[in-house]
């Protein structure tokens, strides 16, 4: 690659086999004002502190004059950082030191003081589902009122052409599934079609709560909805653009609606919304994401927005990775972040043939550092098996110890956490599984004495306040207890079906106990700033493990070079004001990835 080239963001293609993916990048644009660059981007191969690990990306950049804090185990704040080849070479407070890492001089980015820390990990979510989402994804997270979702559904259209009088495809609508609660509203409702024609009357809209409604849309989308042909057509729409939800895996019109979108996309479009997610995953400053996988699609009705195809699904990912360096990286900064995979698992028979295959045929932490293979679960069988007790599940579970392999599953109840850890217990009997890092996701309702049974089988919890949508009290997951056990704990977000990705909702929520409404509903159980902090930066070490864990979630020499560059003061800023931090600036392995202000979502 030519020093032209590299000026204007290039990376060279490599061997999705030999490397995983690939992206591309530009040089840090000034972000709002806020930075000011120094020197020449350059291909830096020479200098002091050098790391030979081949990654991706593999840029190479100085931070300086920011309050980088490193989340190591002493708790450093540093003004400086550089990363070469995608390695942090320097931390420290000597631009003069970081500089002397390179043979050449790398782009530097003065950060005027903001607050930085490592890029987070989000150890438990569905962002491949997001990336899949039908239509343009647009998130309702930080929406508060039905103005608030008119101004955001307005900013959105403002990015891609009109509809045809009449939408043809999933490509001609704004779309918002999952993620947000009518709760949020301070109507306490979705909004009416009519509210929807006032902020967009030429571009259809779908809006869906949760896994399966219920739905409204607009004037365009109702049209489009009455007329979907064949057996699931036409969908019913009210007058006011509402559509009933539909029960859970059961046919209704709101999953009829979903379906009539899922059928029109094209792969292209897949990638296109898998762009988008990445972009908004920069944009709150989350850079690993540990995906937990989907239920197995059928292509009918019964498939809610959790449902996809738990083979293909990963395919638009990759071909976003590898096609990374052929876009048009001039005009805008491309996003990217570290996707890691686990697999979940749906059998019904005993004989557990779903499993079987599975372990037969995919490895554990198998891949790149960008895109790597994780564990089995988040369910071991079917969901109507999936607490365990049965023998679908536990034949799953020995089979999966067997193969050294990581497991999770989830908990939602107040009893299927006990099953679950009985059943880990009973294959320990037979397997020693104290080393492989089994975890139980969400835990609302767990008790000290499981807790205490969970970690002498070496296990842990992932914590996923979805509960911040809700009003019940006390709701939990009881943060304080976990944290005070001693047991590994990681912080995640569970997005997009049933809750926010963005963290710093979840911070909120994990350090004040309440809900979107303002009301306490988890009362005693909160955690510090710095602990929510760790939770997604190095207590989600733990959870990633393998060849990830002394690379990511800290900023340290020889680790990756993911950084975040917060828009206030994550440490000082009021409660009220916690909600919206967002990045400012995103870096994964030396690479920008984000920088600016967000277009399109709040």
């Amino acid at each position: 690659m030519d020093s032209n080239e590299q000026g204007k963001g290039r990376v060279s293609r490599r061997s999705v086999l030999r490397t995983g993916a690939v992206t591309g990048v530009v040089a840090a644009a000034a972000a709002g004002g806020s930075f000011a660059a120094a020197g020449t981007a350059s291909a830096a191969t020479g200098g002091q502190g050098g790391s030979h690990r081949e990654t991706t990306p593999a840029g190479d950049l100085i931070l300086f004059n920011g309050r980088i804090h490193t989340a190591d185990n002493r708790g450093t704040v540093a003004s400086v950082i550089a990363i070469r080849g995608g390695v942090i070479v320097y931390i420290g407070n000597s631009l003069q030191a970081a500089r002397q890492q390179f043979g050449s001089a790398p782009q530097a980015i003065d950060l005027g003081g903001k607050v930085a820390v490592p890029g987070l990990i989000d150890c438990h979510n569905h962002f491949v589902l997001m990336g899949n989402r039908p239509g343009h994804h647009t998130p309702l997270e930080n929406a508060y009122s039905i103005a608030d979702v008119q101004a955001l559904y307005r900013q959105r259209a403002r990015t891609f052409p009109n509809s045809p009088k009449l939408p043809t495809s999933a490509a001609n609508f704004i779309t918002t599934i999952g993620g947000f609660t009518p709760n949020q509203f301070k109507e306490g409702r979705l909004p009416t079609l009519k509210e929807l024609d006032a902020a967009v009357p030429d571009q259809a809209v779908f809006i869906q709560v949760g896994f399966t409604g219920p739905a409204a849309t607009n004037t365009l989308g109702k049209a489009f909805f009455e007329n979907v042909k064949g057996p699931y057509g036409p969908v019913a729409v009210g007058a006011d653009g509402s559509i009933a939800a539909s029960p859970f895996e059961g046919t209704g019109p709101t999953s009829e609606a979903l379906l009539a979108l899922r059928q029109t996309q094209t792969f292209d479009e897949r990638k296109a919304s898998v762009r988008d997610a990445l972009a908004y995953s920069a944009s709150v400053g989350i850079t690993t994401h540990l995906d937990q996988g989907a239920f197995q699609a059928t292509n009918t009705p019964s498939d809610g927005a959790a449902h996809d195809d738990n083979y293909t699904m990963y395919n638009s990912f990759l071909s976003v990775f590898a096609e990374g360096d052929q876009r048009d990286v001039d005009a805008q900064t491309q996003a990217v972040a570290r996707l890691r995979t686990n697999y979940l698992l749906f059998d019904t028979d005993p004989t557990i043939p779903v499993a079987t295959a599975r372990l037969q045929n995919a490895f554990p932490f198998f891949g790149s550092d960008l895109m790597r293979t994780g564990a089995a679960g988040e369910f071991l069988a079917d969901i109507s098996l999936y607490a365990g007790g049965n023998a679908t599940w536990q034949n799953a579970a020995l089979a999966v110890a067997k193969a050294g392999w990581r497991a999770e599953v989830h908990s939602l109840s107040p009893t299927d956490f006990q099953t679950e850890i009985a059943g880990f217990e009973a294959v320990n009997a037979e397997v020693d599984i104290t080393d492989l890092r089994w975890v139980v996701a969400h835990v609302p309702f767990i008790t000290a004495d499981y807790i205490e049974r969970l970690k002498a089988l070496g296990g842990g919890v992932n914590l996923t306040p979805y509960e911040y949508f809700g009003t019940a009290s006390p709701a939990g997951p009881p943060y304080r207890t976990l944290a005070d056990s001693g047991i590994p704990y990681g912080l995640s977000s569970d997005g997009m079906q049933i809750a926010p990705l963005n963290p710093w909702i979840h911070a909120y929520y994990a350090t004040t106990g309440l809900n979107a409404l303002g009301k306490q509903i988890n009362p005693g159980q909160q955690l510090t700033r710095s602990e929510v902090l760790n939770g997604f930066t190095t207590s989600n070490q733990w959870f990633l493990g393998g060849q990830d864990e002394p690379l990511l979630g800290a900023l340290e020499v020889g680790r990756l070079g993911d950084v975040v560059v917060l828009s206030d003061d994550y440490f000082s800023v009021p409660d009220s004001k916690l909600r919206s931090l967002s990045s400012v600036l995103t870096v994964v392995g030396g690479a920008v990835v984000h920088s600016g202000a967000v277009k399109y979502w709040a």
